[in-house]
């Protein structure tokens, strides 16, 4: 650059000692050679401004520029004729609002949740998720912080993608949605530690076995450990062929403080009350056909004395498309029984169908028929129930 800088003051100082020296009826210097000299001083400029602009850009860390912001709304209408909870109302299900990154092995995560509050003054926004992965080896990563608990196949499924109007009635109970001892309700999570890892590539590089094992307060999202024994849950899983994952899980631990409702209406308090629970998962996942099962199982007292110490469930769910990319037909069969017994037993035949209008923009419309035997009365244990839903991602 400052040679072709020289070279253009060079010929235009040439080119005027010329002029100054010819006679006085000499031409003057030709057109071409002043064009020359301009375009290389301008050149040169150009190319001195280029270099300023680089050296005054401010580059910013790679860390900052792998952030990616993104989020999503559930807007819900539901409806039931159920005895003695009749219903007909739009909601917010949720907003959420999430913050992904990348900073050297380790990827991070920050989620936040709003939804309806209970009254002026309370909070409508709160933390779901905040946590770091440290991701190098595809066989052994390690995650720390506020995250899913490493139970069943449809907890870690996310709300806009899990295709139904909630999760299953057992994952609900039994996996710290709402959980069956009163805990408050955390998504599915807890703080702790966990590690994981896909093992045994075959001979496309798809790994066939999948582990994972985490340790946590035990007492959900937000809250620290109230009798400083930790809740244990793993997890492990074979894929066999493309889409298809075959998977047990299981869980030990306590609830520090838990309040239980007796049958006469009082409540008592009851320190390091026990959880012991298992799953058994099968799933295929593949051309946008979802078929899942699960059964859940529980020992541990509820939250009301009536629960007693026992408690599982199951559900068997198909979806699948009718118009590939846009429209999904379904149907779900949904047990919970909050004692283990029939008697105490809520049963939903559930159909319905997803359009997605476009991948960020989708309608859920379904139906169900429910059979609730904790109602007191017998004649009305059967009822009707609808939800529609519109999701959009941003």
């Amino acid at each position: 650059m400052m040679k072709k800088r020289l070279f253009a003051m060079l010929t235009c100082a040439l080119t005027t000692i010329a002029g100054a020296n010819a006679e006085n009826h000499e031409e003057l210097p030709a057109d071409g050679q002043l064009t020359e000299a301009n375009r290389l001083l301008t050149e040169a400029d150009k190319e001195q401004t280029e270099a300023d602009k680089e050296k005054s850009t401010v580059q910013l860390p790679q860390w900052v520029r792998n952030i990616k912001f993104s989020g999503y709304a559930m807007l819900q209408y539901q409806g039931q004729d159920k005895e003695g909870g009749k219903e007909n109302a739009f909601n917010v299900r949720l907003v959420r609002a999430i913050l992904d990154g990348k900073i050297g092995d380790f990827d991070w995560r920050i989620q936040g949740q709003g939804s309806l509050g209970t009254g002026p003054g309370t909070s409508t926004m709160h933390l779901i998720d905040l946590y770091a992965e440290w991701v190098r080896y595809k066989e052994f990563r390690v995650k720390v912080g506020q995250f899913k608990r490493a139970i069943s196949f449809e907890n870690p499924t996310n709300p806009i993608t899990q295709g139904w109007y909630a999760y299953a009635l057992a994952i609900n109970a039994l996996t710290g949605l709402g959980d069956r001892t009163g805990e408050k309700s955390s998504g599915g999570r807890d703080i702790g530690i966990q590690v994981q890892g896909d093992l045994f590539p075959n001979a496309s590089g798809r790994r066939i076995l999948h582990y994972q094992l985490g340790v946590y307060n035990g007492e959900g999202i937000n809250t620290k450990d109230k009798d400083n024994k930790k809740d244990i849950i793993g997890g492990l899983w074979v894929m066999p062929v493309k889409g298809l994952r075959i998977g047990a899980f299981g869980w030990t631990g306590t609830r520090g403080q838990l309040e239980m409702t007796r049958l006469d209406g009082t409540t008592t308090t009851i320190q390091s009350a026990r959880k012991n629970r298992y799953a058994i998962s099968a799933e295929y996942d593949k051309d946008e056909y979802t078929f899942r099962a699960e059964y859940l199982h529980s020992q541990g007292l509820g939250s009301q004395e009536v629960m007693g110490d026992k408690a599982d469930g199951w559900y068997v769910f198909g979806i699948v498309p009718v118009i590939k990319s846009k429209l999904h037909a379904k149907a779900r069969y949904n047990c919970y029984r909050d004692s283990k017994e029939w008697s105490r037993a809520k049963t939903m035949y559930e159909v319905g169908v997803n359009y997605f209008f476009t991948k960020n923009l989708q309608i859920n419309l379904e139906y169900a028929r429910v059979n609730d035997r904790t109602i007191a009365n017998k004649d009305k244990h059967n009822y009707n129930f609808v939800d529609v839903q519109l999701d959009y991602r941003f």
